[in-house]
């Protein structure tokens, strides 16, 4: 149930006139083609003015089938693929990865977005806000997506980020055991790849999830050589810490 236009203007009258509040809301309306009411438009507004605080959320505080507002630092970008609709169109997407202080999650941009990526406004280090977006659940995990209803804001002014720590830490150990690798199918058809490790390290033994590429890069070492791991994904479930390794991050051999 949407809040009334009327009452979400409340919370930025100090920073907008009513008349450039309504002026905004048609202009939003209109850019959707009319696919948005009032009262949604006026969310965005409120959102981007950053006075939409009950909506924002942490990366890791993030769930399947939510509307929310993000703010994060793009910690990695992948390569764009283009695909066929059902319709006969053409779509484009690009994944990213976003991180803020408690997490990271993957960001989809799809078809005009994407172009912000290609022509470098949006690069690895750049400064994101995600206004209504929505959430759900992809292979590797918690995907944010912009969506119809959605705005993004290149390098916001509101709200500092900062970047989740334990992206910038390097873990070692020896490797006592380099599971099966196995195959499965992503969105777009193609073939992903997925293996596991544990890995001892001090009086632990963790478990690290490593995809697609770096899958191959991990069968050149052999149980009981020691290794050491940057640039990793972390990831809450059940209340624990996973780590996954990806296309970005670096394993080597001490």
């Amino acid at each position: 149930m949407h809040t009334s236009k009327d009452k979400l203007y409340q919370k930025i009258k100090d920073l907008i006139t009513k008349q450039e509040f309504e002026k905004n809301l048609k202009e939003i309306i209109k850019e959707s083609d009319e696919l948005i009411d009032e009262d949604t438009a006026a969310l965005l507004i409120v959102d981007k003015l950053g006075k939409n605080e009950e909506n924002i959320y942490k990366i890791s505080k993030l769930e399947s089938n939510i509307e929310c507002t993000v703010f994060g630092k793009v910690t990695n970008i992948r390569k764009s693929r283009s695909f066929n609709r059902k319709n006969g169109t053409t779509g484009k997407v690009i994944n990213l990865e976003l991180s803020d202080e408690t997490g990271n999650c993957n960001l989809a941009l799809w078809d005009k977005d994407v172009d912000l990526v290609n022509s470098n406004k949006i690069k690895v280090g750049t400064n994101i806000k995600i206004i209504n977006g929505y959430v759900k659940e992809g292979f590797n995990g918690i995907e944010l997506n912009v969506g119809r209803y959605g705005l993004l804001e290149v390098e916001p002014t509101t709200i500092p980020i900062q970047i989740n720590k334990e992206l910038e830490k390097t873990i070692s150990g020896k490797i006592i055991e380099i599971e099966p690798t196995r195959a499965f199918f992503k969105d777009n058809g193609e073939f992903g790849f997925v293996t596991a490790i544990k890995l001892h390290i001090n009086s632990e033994i963790k478990q690290i999830t490593i995809w697609d590429e770096k899958v191959k890069e991990i069968q050149k070492f052999k149980q009981g050589q020691e290794i050491e791991i940057n640039n990793f994904d972390t990831k809450k479930s059940n209340g624990k810490v996973e780590i996954h390794l990806n296309s970005k991050s670096n394993i080597k051999r001490l």
